[in-house]
């Protein structure tokens, strides 16, 4: 059963609130970061990302890079701008995007919980990105950025969300992209202990997004375990910063592929070799995915529809019938040669969020020659994979809106 208890939150003061939050680390490279935090020197971004304050021709994983991302924190807090709760508390989390809103608690899960499944996983994580978020950790003492889990839908849960959000918040923003960012403290002690008591009968969290967030959480979490003689259990290193969703209220957008070149074969004979795979069409129109097997192709200056054939679809197994599997398997790794897309170059990927024209920038540019449009893998796909124990295609799922740093943070002692 899961572990999910309040703590005291560093947050910052609500006049200040729209300043401090920022897109999380990994969305944004340095150069981008850098332009984005310009102007504003109290955005999150220059703590989740110090290497943008910093010579431009620094390693970001030099150790000078964490240390200034510990300084950043620690003047926020001197400053004023960021100040802790002087209580436990749960916290609700919500943001809303084109009209829609979803609704979150903010708490902290537990080490032992990631370790032992409980917290299921459908990624594989990258050694060095893993030790990039544990140095993190390690030199800030904090998680500044809030692992984004999910668990499946509980009545109780959802009465209690439509309760609180009947209250006044305590922060309510309107970030620069559009997206607003409502949060409110739920200080109430018995309403605290009701919903670590419906998180205790719930089976399994998942992990949405954040897997190496959350692996670095366990790493620090294990050796500062390791390192303390008198471990009892209940120290904050046991327990890690996270956003819980109820699975119905996330939104999954879709999360497309970029090809740089097609294997030394031409166009007409690229679209042969696929036919064996789908049936293919020619679009007037952009191509923006219906409904699962169906992928939109850019290639050449035009769209085409591609349908997976039936008997792809029908593969009993959650991972292999995936499209991004599907696409993966017969289309860059067996016609392309594309056999390991975390660490091939050949192959981009662009969140749904940055639209169609995006690929067609990239195609028409001659940066890549084809582009492929997928239709998002669901929720009740992700759960059934952990569930299962395996691991998802890298790049299967992009979260719209993404959660912000700097809202909540979470000290380790």
């Amino acid at each position: 059963m899961a572990i999910f208890r309040p703590f005291k939150a560093y947050r910052p003061k609500p006049e200040f609130a729209a300043e401090v939050a920022a897109k999380p680390y990994d969305v944004l490279n340095s150069n981008e970061a850098r332009r984005e935090a310009e102007g504003h020197p109290l955005s999150f971004l220059h703590v989740g990302k110090p290497e943008i304050d910093l010579d431009p021709s620094i390693n970001p994983y030099d150790a000078s890079v964490y240390m200034k991302g510990k300084k950043n924190l620690t003047n926020l807090i001197s400053q004023g701008m960021l100040a802790e709760d002087k209580e436990p508390y749960f916290y609700l989390y919500a943001q809303t995007m084109d009209g829609r809103t979803q609704y979150g608690f903010v708490g902290c899960a537990s080490v032992e919980d990631y370790w032992n499944d409980i917290i299921k996983k459908h990624e594989n994580t990258r050694k060095d990105k893993e030790e990039d978020r544990s140095n993190h950790v390690r030199v800030t003492n904090a998680h500044t950025g809030p692992i984004f889990l999910t668990f499946r839908d509980n009545e109780e849960i959802s009465r209690i969300i439509d309760e609180v959000k009947q209250t006044a918040p305590d922060n309510d923003h309107v970030a620069l992209d559009g997206i607003r960012h409502t949060s409110w403290v739920i200080s109430n002690r018995a309403l605290i202990n009701k919903i670590q008591t419906i998180f205790s009968k719930i089976n399994y969290l998942y992990v949405a997004d954040g897997h190496h967030r959350t692996a670095a959480a366990g790493i620090v979490g294990r050796e500062r375990r390791a390192a303390n003689p008198l471990h009892r259990g209940d120290e904050e290193y046991n327990f890690f910063l996270a956003v819980v969703f109820p699975s119905s209220q996330l939104y999954i957008m879709d999360y497309n592929r970029l090809i740089k070149d097609l294997n030394g074969l031409s166009n007409e004979d690229f679209i042969t070799k696929i036919s064996a795979y789908f049936s293919i069409e020619v679009s007037e129109q952009r191509v923006k995915s219906a409904k699962k097997g169906e992928v939109g192709m850019y290639l050449n200056g035009k769209w085409h529809r591609l349908n997976t054939k039936p008997e792809l679809l029908a593969n009993p197994d959650p991972v292999e019938s995936l499209d991004v599997a599907i696409l993966q398997k017969y289309v860059n790794s067996g016609i392309l040669g594309i056999d390991d897309p975390r660490t091939s170059k050949r192959i981009d990927f662009v969140g749904g969020i940055r639209g169609l024209a995006e690929l067609e920038r990239r195609v028409d540019s001659g940066e890549m020659q084809a582009a492929f449009a997928m239709y998002p893998t669901s929720l009740d796909e992700l759960m059934s994979i952990a569930d299962a124990g395996k691991i998802m295609p890298p790049k299967s799922t992009w979260f719209e809106p993404k959660l912000r740093d700097g809202l909540f943070i979470h000290f380790l002692d």
